[in-house]
């Protein structure tokens, strides 16, 4: 959400802004939530003006009643009761036209970073630097479903028995090696200075609007029936959402922390042979890291978060490029993201395994998350990042480790986390 002063003095510069992510149906928002304010404030004002009024009229009642002067007070106190039901009836409007103002500002974007490139979707994006050499190996890679059947780790048909579509066994080694690779990227990231939690994993309705736009809510998150919850789609959303409500302390920033959570999330893409496996799932496990800091610091954590990400992936021996979000790809509460996409070498394509995203200070706006200053109270910074979400990676591990017998490679950072293992032998041949 961004500042309603802002938009007051520039609305040209939002409706440009509006503009560029190609949403031309919020443009009459900029319109309608400049007169709802401008109300708001008149209200405000008048407010005032009554309260004024009411105290100046008390005093005269004090003075009439210490002269003697029933008649004059008993006068002035129906004034004041007139006052006084003009009062109730401006703060009930006062109420209403500052929520209607909330409600709209909540849906107008957050104004991008100026290097954002200007693009209608995701098939704008724009590729910023490759890592690792692509290879194709001249032997051909099965689909990642089978490579892992082949080392009795998966089972598709028994999960769909038990929940449906969008969800997995996974067994053995295969399973071992999702855990692996998460508690690999935990260590990670804690020996980059960032602290490690688990977060709750429901959050309650005012977290989830306070995280992310309404659109992304609808199309995400799952709401626990009978109860004001619903299951986080990520563990940002509750990371973040732990500094709600509070003024933090300028020299406790920035606070860097990692975390683990199981995700759930409505969506499952569209159809098609990558739908078949683990790509498209309604439950995974991931590795996130959040940042809450300085707002003239946050570029210089994002271009930091980013790269340890692609850190992380050039150590477990996978190639991969970073990919910068479009403004018709950014969600409304991002004001900068970059993909991070590794290499699929049976796809001959790179494909998402990660996003980092700046969000300014539109997270910590509507979270009411301000930081003490000096010269008064102001709004942080709040950034976050994917570390890993092994489903996927798991994509981009087996097909880049994948040898032609079937077995698939360990690199060495993952040996002390499998037991010593260093290569996986397939079970089915």
């Amino acid at each position: 959400m961004i500042d309603i002063k802002f938009l007051r003095e520039n609305p040209e510069i939002v409706k440009e802004n509006i503009k560029k992510k190609f949403q031309m149906h919020k443009l009459d928002l900029v319109d309608e939530v400049i007169e709802l304010d401008q109300k708001s404030r008149e209200l405000i004002v008048k407010g005032d003006e009554l309260r004024s009024q009411r105290n100046n009229f008390s005093k005269e009642i004090g003075n009439f009643m210490r002269e003697g002067k029933k008649e004059e007070a008993e006068s002035m106190k129906a004034k004041v009761n007139a006052i006084n039901e003009e009062l109730l009836e401006n703060e009930k409007l006062e109420a209403e036209y500052s929520q209607k103002v909330t409600e709209i500002m909540m849906k107008i974007p957050n104004i991008m970073h100026e290097s954002v490139p200007v693009g209608k979707d995701d098939s704008q994006n724009v590729e910023v630097q490759k890592y690792g050499e692509p290879l194709v190996p001249d032997y051909e890679i099965p689909y990642h479903a089978e490579i892992m059947e082949n080392l009795s780790g998966l089972d598709l048909d028994s999960a769909r028995r038990v929940a449906g579509n969008g969800f997995y066994y996974l067994m053995g080694d295969i399973a071992r090696l999702h855990s692996a690779i998460i508690t690999y990227a935990r260590d990670f990231m804690i020996d980059k200075g960032f602290t490690y939690c688990v977060p709750p994993f429901m959050i309650r309705s005012d977290v989830v609007t306070g995280v992310m736009s309404f659109e992304e809510m609808d199309a995400m998150m799952y709401k626990i029936e009978g109860e004001d919850l619903y299951l986080i789609g990520t563990s940002e959303h509750s990371m973040i959402g732990k500094f709600k409500g509070q003024i933090l302390k300028k020299e406790e920033l920035p606070y860097t922390m990692t975390s683990y959570s199981p995700c759930f999330r409505k969506e499952k893409g569209a159809h098609g042979i990558e739908e078949r496996g683990v790509y498209r799932i309604h439950q995974f496990e991931k590795q996130e890291m959040i940042v809450v800091c300085e707002p003239e610091q946050s570029y210089e954590w994002y271009n930091k978060m980013w790269q340890f990400t692609v850190e992380l992936f050039r150590s477990l021996e996978i190639p991969v490029r970073t990919l910068e979000c479009c403004s018709g790809d950014l969600a409304d509460l991002k004001a900068k993201s970059v993909d991070v996409e590794a290499w699929s070498p049976r796809q001959q394509k790179y494909f998402e395994v990660g996003s980092c995203s700046n969000l300014t200070d539109a997270q910590s706006r509507r979270l009411g998350i301000r930081v003490k200053g000096e010269k008064g109270n102001y709004f942080p910074h709040t950034l976050n990042n994917t570390v890993v979400a092994p489903p996927r990676m798991l994509i981009a591990f087996l097909e880049n480790h994948y040898n032609q017998d079937g077995s698939v490679d360990i690199p060495e950072v993952l040996w002390k986390y499998m037991g010593g293992k260093k290569k996986l032998e397939p079970k089915i041949k």
